[in-house]
């Protein structure tokens, strides 16, 4: 009985190891090749623990035995110490590297996304203007903040996606609506621009941004005047004035209407620092749009009551009104720009927006040029390259001075921090 039942013993073991081999054929290649690079990599792993406990044997013999003991010990206690950073190295090393890399693309795609869209954004404004047959910059600003604020109403208040600061009513009369009203003022004279002056000259102009900013921050008492930074928006000055005299389609009513929309930007700019600084608000490019964007609409029906109003009535005016699809898409191009605004100022900071700034405005000036055939002198260039590298002196020192900040005690850093930061920020975020 006990010879039989180890006979089938037997045959069962045979069974279930010829059946394991079966399957061991039949295990895929991939799967194969995967498991025999891991069994490499493990078999050099050990491979290499092994030469390394050889070599700390190797220094304990020597140690116990040579006469400078105490000297060859210190070396083996460092050699232990660099042996298990090595190896903590190569485990952390790949795994922060991945890491670093991905969240740099992340950064790269977001600045990249920002610049498309804000350079979209202009282009399409000046084919709206000039060339759809739609030559009514309130009515398309007043399409975008009606759009923008119901989007920015069902993100906020419907999916709550973003949270939201609950305003009363005086803080939102006091603080957003003189907001409002120099944010639409500055929109309605920028779209208006776009009819008398060419995309290229206009971005040259812009340039005078940080002037503006500087010299109304000195007036409202947020800015700190100084000569370095005085000659410094000299230069910006005379780099834009050189470019303004080397325009071939210079128009004065339209430089005027531009200039002024640069002050009415800073002039918003420096009240919405006072704003955050004062009342302690924390707004985003989401939650801006849903207070502001309502106020804005408002503050715009008295000049298109009584500027564009009497156009649409007059019979020989001509509108484009087969094609409502484009000033929809117009909108929303306009409102994906502020989504990309608030997902950018999450991931990157306030210097890495001055510097897609700067080459969003190279690449608008030399794409519009080629799309809407508007010619570019070589006065012009030289006198925006002055401007290009005062610009870029002032975003370097303005970078300086927050790092100064940051090493002043809590308080005093914090504070200076915020006020360069949004200013910056929201200098940027404007298309």
């Amino acid at each position: 009985m006990a010879v039989i039942l180890e006979r089938k013993r037997r045959r069962e073991k045979k069974s279930a190891h010829k059946k394991k081999k079966e399957k061991k054929g039949q295990e895929p290649k991939k799967k194969k090749r995967e498991r025999l690079e891991l069994l490499r990599e493990t078999r050099e792993r050990d491979s290499r623990e092994r030469e390394t406990r050889d070599y700390i044997l190797l220094l304990q013999s020597v140690s116990l035995h040579h006469p400078r003991a105490r000297f060859l010990s210190l070396s083996l206690s460092l050699f232990k110490k660099k042996m298990v950073a090595a190896a903590a190295a190569t485990v952390v090393a790949p795994m922060a590297g991945a890491a670093l890399i991905n969240e740099a693309l992340i950064a790269y795609g977001y600045v990249a996304t920002w610049i498309g869209l804000s350079s979209g954004v202009i282009l399409f404004n000046k084919y709206i203007l000039s060339f759809f047959g739609f030559p009514f910059p309130i009515s398309l600003t007043m399409i975008h903040m009606c759009f923008c604020s119901a989007l920015a109403f069902l993100i906020i208040r419907v999916f709550k996606l973003v949270q939201s600061n609950d305003l009363d009513r005086q803080t939102y009369v006091q603080k957003i609506v003189p907001v409002g009203a120099l944010f639409a003022l500055s929109l309605w004279l920028s779209n208006t621009a776009y009819v008398y002056l060419s995309v290229a000259f206009i971005q040259m102009l812009k340039a005078l941004m940080p002037a503006s900013v500087y010299t109304v921050g000195c007036l409202m008492g947020i800015e700190q005047f100084t000569y370095a930074r005085l000659v410094n928006m000299l230069v910006i000055t005379l780099g834009v004035c050189i470019a303004s005299y080397g325009e071939l389609n210079f128009h004065l009513l339209g430089v005027l209407i531009q200039l002024a929309s640069v002050c009415a930007e800073a002039f918003r700019l420096g009240l919405v620092q006072i704003i955050l600084n004062s009342e302690k608000l924390k707004m985003n490019s989401i939650t801006t749009l849903y207070y502001v964007s309502p106020a804005c609409f408002v503050f715009l029906l008295i000049p298109f009551t009584f500027l564009e109003v009497p156009k649409y009535l007059d019979e020989n005016t001509e509108v484009n009104t087969s094609q409502p699809h484009i000033l929809f898409l117009n909108a929303c191009t306009a409102f994906a720009l502020n989504m990309a605004v608030y997902l950018l100022i999450g991931k990157t900071s306030a210097l890495t927006m001055n510097v897609a700034g700067v080459v969003k405005d190279w690449l608008l000036i030399f794409i519009s040029s080629a799309l809407f055939d508007a010619p570019i002198t070589k006065l012009q260039l030289f006198g925006y390259g002055i401007s290009f590298v005062a610009v870029c002196y002032y975003n370097y020192s303005k970078y300086k001075d927050r790092e100064k900040a940051m090493s002043m005690p809590k308080m005093d850093a914090k504070s200076e921090d915020g006020r360069s930061s949004s200013a910056e920020r929201e200098m940027n975020s404007k298309a």
